[in-house]
């Protein structure tokens, strides 16, 4: 079973590679490159999947509460190791409590289970992409501040979600030609999201210590045992319970550096972690996979 789900990892791997190379012998800004993901590419796909998804409410409000459990207990944990450890909560705590799983987990999954398991992570992406725009500027910023609601407002990810909501369960009928070309656009963000971040692997260096080392297990080793307890608090099975343990324990995200950078926080620790569990995720993604069926 671990190797079947080491080849489904292989594309990602190869777009990773790719992404690594190009940015080493090319000049690729990585901020317009996530930026055109981010504010074009992914809002079509979230919109597009929310859209056409067949998950009912009630199940999306079940991940919508499995997904913030996951965020605020991995938030009190990393608040509780940075004082017992005297360590800087802005730049310990984002890469902690925030996975990657928009860039990594959407493709992930469409290559795992189809359409199924893509539209219940970009439901578990989409909440967590409204935390990173709401706690996660809270943390880095020391406070809710207007600048950063305005930057909140700004986001085409999180109108994507409102209006893919909307839509859908407003019943609202978009033209079939229209609805066809979101979907041939939107088609793109996985694979481009995975050679970004194989970009943003790059220019990240790792700074090996002890705090490096607890962040890896916090990130991963809690993320799958909260995301575990979580799936039987809330009762979810079937592809919705692996798809949630799975997402729980993904590396961290590459939102986790670049709000502490636009913030003026260092961003060393989160660039680390960024780099070190991406790398990790070839052995730890197929070992939660197997563990999520067998327990």
């Amino acid at each position: 079973m671990i190797f079947n789900l080491l080849l489904i990892f292989l594309p990602l791997i190869l777009l990773i590679i790719g992404g690594y190379v190009c940015s080493t012998l090319f000049v690729i800004s990585e901020e317009t490159l996530v930026r055109c993901v981010t504010d074009f590419f992914m809002p079509l796909l979230v919109f597009y999947s929310l859209y056409t998804s067949d998950i009912t409410l009630t199940q999306t409000l079940k991940l919508g509460g499995a997904v913030s459990l996951v965020v605020l207990v991995l938030l009190f944990l990393a608040f509780v190791y940075c004082r017992r450890f005297k360590v800087d909560f802005k730049a310990f705590a984002p890469p902690i409590i925030f996975m990657n799983s928009g860039f990594l987990g959407i493709p992930l999954m469409q290559l795992w289970q189809g359409s199924e398991a893509m539209n219940i992570i970009v439901i578990y992406d989409q909440v967590q992409t409204f935390y990173i725009f709401t706690l996660g500027i809270v943390i880095v910023s020391g406070g809710f501040t207007f600048k950063g609601v305005a930057e909140m407002a700004k986001s085409p990810l999180l109108w994507a979600i409102i209006l893919g909501f909307v839509f859908k369960y407003a019943s609202v009928n978009l033209p079939v030609p229209l609805l066809k070309a979101i979907d041939y656009c939107g088609a793109g963000a996985p694979a481009l999201a995975i050679f970004a971040l194989g970009c943003s692997l790059s220019k990240r260096k790792i700074k090996a210590d002890v705090h490096l080392v607890a962040g890896i297990i916090l990130r991963t080793g809690f993320g799958f045992m909260v995301g575990l307890a979580t799936v039987h608090i809330f009762g979810i099975s079937g592809v919705a319970r692996t798809v949630v343990i799975v997402g729980s324990s993904l590396p961290s995200a590459v939102f986790s550096v670049m709000l502490p950078l636009r913030y003026g926080v260092n961003a060393q620790f989160a660039g680390g972690m960024v780099l070190a569990t991406t790398v990790l995720s070839i052995i730890t993604i197929p070992l939660v996979f197997y563990f999520s069926e067998l327990l």
